[in-house]
């Protein structure tokens, strides 16, 4: 990667040449059908961010009068990656990251035959609550370092840990210092010294929790799970949540099959994710909360409605779960995410290149499919139109990878292929 400064600009701009292969997730913009290609490839591309934005995009060949047209002066900064792919920044939409303490015991347990189950959680509540607010800090910095070194250029943070209301509100506080993708996730599962009164714990959650933790948080959650929360259960949390102006989200159907999808489609949730175990009414429910004409398509920004199936596959590679059918939602007309479900017990990795690999590989999604899910479709889930594409307006969040294509993603499973970020159009 080659660059060129030309100091002296009223604010800083980068023009990004060379590009082999582009991935915009803005067809219109560069003139690509939606129905052909939702990415809106562009080959032989150039990009322009400045102020923090996309300027422009297109072609190298009309890069000249697109700088003139967008900054009308020379850009400040000339970088040539010499045919490398870029692509956005990944949109992961779904992490746990206000932790403490370690499961490898577990994990090992696992791969040795023991099947996963919900209460796992309950160890790594024990551990977090006996941590001090600077070890939560420092490790939450460093899986943000990470996820971002990776090319994780937005990133949803759940609470979940704690279930007390003074440990659950630091939770959302801490995460609140490192994203504006804050999740209250109070009702994780019911926690030991409630046990034997769980009606009890939700009215808790519903309440006092509630209360402390809304204004550090943007969504409400709830695992709708056989051994953590009934359907009846979820329903008091999530209008709850949403009287209290928190936007819907939903862990459902990881384990089993269960009510979980439908509530989340009927209480008009952004998201509802693992969705592991569907039956042919959720499907139906997912593709029809979205309007006609190509919700799952090539437009950037999200629609207002419809719910989002985010699939983790991180978590079926960790527990030795069957993988979610995602060819199956695609083909109904379902929007699908991909997200890495960073968390100490199911999944503790917090890479979307292997996401999109697994995704490829075990979930019957194409490349473009698995790229755009981990980008555009990570947008959709957490409702924003400014992240996930690479169209003028958007948040300068762009990642080079060494390789010519993003097929690498899938062709070159645990490579680091990530060579540079930008987020915010500052380079990382």
């Amino acid at each position: 990667m080659r660059e060129v400064e030309h100091p002296g600009g009223a604010h800083p701009a980068t023009l990004i040449l060379g590009i082999g292969e582009l991935t915009t997730n803005a067809p219109e913009v560069v003139g690509v059908d939606p129905a052909d290609d939702p990415t809106g490839l562009v080959r032989d591309a150039a990009l322009l961010l400045d102020g923090g934005r996309v300027a422009w995009v297109g072609t190298e060949s009309a890069c000249a009068d697109g700088v003139e047209q967008a900054l009308g002066r020379a850009p400040d900064r000339v970088v040539a990656v010499e045919g490398r792919a870029v692509l956005p920044g990944f949109v992961d939409s779904h992490t746990h990251l206000v932790f403490d303490g370690d499961r490898t015991a577990e994990f090992e347990a696992r791969m040795a035959g023991r099947p996963y189950a919900a209460g796992g959680i309950r160890t790594t509540v024990a551990a977090t609550r006996a941590a001090s607010d600077d070890a939560l800090r420092a490790n939450l910095r460093k899986h943000v370092d990470e996820a971002l070194a990776q090319g994780t250029t937005t990133l949803e943070v759940k609470s979940g840990y704690g279930l007390s209301v003074a440990d659950e509100e630091r939770a959302v506080r801490l995460a609140a210092e490192v994203t504006d993708e804050v999740t209250f996730l109070g009702a994780h599962v019911v926690p030991p010294e409630c046990a034997d009164d769980p009606d009890a714990y939700v009215d808790l959650v519903v309440g006092d929790m509630l209360a402390a933790c809304a204004p550090h948080a943007r969504w409400i959650d709830v695992f709708c799970e056989t051994g953590a929360f009934t359907p009846e259960q979820s329903r008091r949390v999530l209008e709850a949540g949403a009287a209290a102006g928190l936007g819907v989200r939903v862990h459902a159907n990881q384990l089993g099959p269960g009510e979980g999808v439908r509530l989340a489609v009927d209480l008009g949730a952004a998201a509802v994710d693992h969705c592991t175990y569907l039956s042919d009414d959720d499907v139906a429910a997912l593709a029809g909360s979205w309007s006609s004409g190509g919700a799952s398509g090539g437009s950037s920004g999200p629609a207002a409605h419809g719910t989002v199936a985010t699939l983790l596959p991180g978590v079926e590679f960790s527990t030795r779960q069957p993988y979610p059918d995602a060819r199956r939602l695609l083909d109904a007309g379902a929007v699908v995410a991909l997200a890495s479900d960073c968390n100490p017990g199911s999944s503790y990795t917090s890479s979307m290149p292997l996401m999109v690999a697994l995704a490829v590989r075990e979930m019957g999604m194409t490349v473009p499919e698995a790229v755009w899910a981990a980008t555009a479709g990570g947008a959709r889930a957490l409702r924003r139109d400014d992240v996930g594409h690479l169209a003028p307006g958007a948040r300068a969040d762009a990642v080079v990878l060494d390789a010519p294509s993003r097929t690498h993603l899938a062709y070159r499973p645990g490579v680091p292929l990530v060579h540079a970020v930008w987020q915010g159009g500052r380079q990382v």
